[in-house]
């Protein structure tokens, strides 16, 4: 058994995709627009064409499962987080200033009484973030 996380973006999807391929490193196994869906009866209403129906990323050997949802409000990112478990300090403050870039700090990354370095972040997005050193 898997856990993938699936993350909808309500519209920026394709923003969200070039922001953790630059901050993240994350690589596109797969994307499908509204427009390329097979069932042509679907209800797709014309305006959303373009938008991502459906991704899959690869976010360090992890798959994270993106789309740009209904395309209706903001989304909202409430009640979790996405965790980076990351093998030193210097790589944990590089990921966690990238996630930074338009966000919000939670916790400042910083020493605690488990980690080297530990901090939460709320990425551009909503999306929230805790970066570790195990």
């Amino acid at each position: 058994m898997q856990l993938q996380p699936y993350l909808h973006f309500n519209g920026r999807c394709d923003e969200a995709i070039q922001f953790y391929k630059k901050a993240l490193g994350a690589e596109v196994n797969m994307l499908m627009r509204f427009k390329d869906c097979p069932d042509k009866n679907a209800p797709i209403k014309p305006e959303v064409f373009d938008k991502v129906m459906h991704a899959d990323l690869n976010i360090g050997g992890n798959t994270v499962l993106v789309s740009d949802g209904q395309c209706q409000g903001t989304a909202k990112f409430d009640g979790f987080s996405l965790t980076l478990n990351v093998k030193n300090d210097s790589d944990a403050k590089r990921l966690f200033d990238a996630l930074l870039d338009g966000g919000k700090i939670v916790m400042p990354l910083g020493k605690t009484f488990f980690s080297s370095s530990f901090g939460m972040v709320n990425d551009r997005f909503g999306v929230s973030w805790m970066v570790i050193v195990q």
